[in-house]
């Protein structure tokens, strides 16, 4: 690695020294269904709904025969519980069918899934130990491109510079640093740059101080 991008990482590395993912799950099942619940909602709210969904549905048989109106009633706080309602349901029965109701360790399996895109089956990996992978959220988008560490639109075209640019061994970790770094500190609307130990590496920074300037 470069020394720019060492030193935003012995910087992410203090500020936020041991991290795991938020969502909260025991096995591969619960992680899968987490991970597909989570997207484009707070995984403090996952985390809300899945201890009852868990309790009645233990494993991915059990979810494959739960009628959609009674998991919908479980979710339903869930952004888009209706979609996926369904999604959950129809996975649980084709991993249930196809792979012996163990959740499938291969990528190209997990993404055949309904619900189940790149971002969700690479966490999945990732956060199973399976393999090493570098899934890009949106937290993660935003700030590698704030730190210029990727300029790609593409969200998989982010994920392919980060790798390059970041040795393997800080895929999982710098995934989570930069997941809380957005959370916490560089937020999409009224970021605290104040707060923040990375504005020298910051594009997004330096351009509200020209534009601060400009202004007086």
């Amino acid at each position: 690695m470069d020394k720019r991008t060492s030193s935003i990482i012995t910087i992410l590395t203090k500020r936020y020294p041991e991290l795991k993912s938020a969502l909260i799950f025991k096995n591969p099942y619960e992680c899968l269904i987490c991970v597909m619940l989570s997207a484009q909602c707070t995984d403090k709210k996952v985390n809300e709904v899945t201890p009852a969904l868990f309790s009645k549905y233990k494993n991915p048989l059990e979810l494959s025969k739960a009628k959609l109106q009674d998991v919908e009633k479980i979710i339903h706080e869930v952004n888009y519980y209706k979609t996926k309602s369904k999604h959950i349901i129809e996975t649980s029965k084709i991993i249930a069918k196809d792979f012996n109701n163990n959740i499938p360790k291969d990528f190209d399996c997990l993404i055949s899934l309904p619900g189940v895109g790149q971002k969700t089956a690479n966490v999945v990996l990732m956060e199973l130990g399976i393999q090493d992978t570098f899934p890009v959220d949106t937290h993660v988008f935003r700030v590698s491109h704030r730190l210029n560490l990727a300029n790609s639109k593409d969200v998989k075209d982010t994920e392919e510079e980060l790798k390059k640019i970041i040795d393997k061994k800080y895929w999982k970790p710098m995934h989570h640093k930069l997941i809380w770094h957005g959370r916490l500190t560089c937020k999409a609307q009224n970021p605290k740059c104040s707060d923040c130990e990375l504005t020298s590496y910051c594009i997004y920074n330096k351009t509200l101080l020209k534009e601060k300037n400009k202004d007086k």
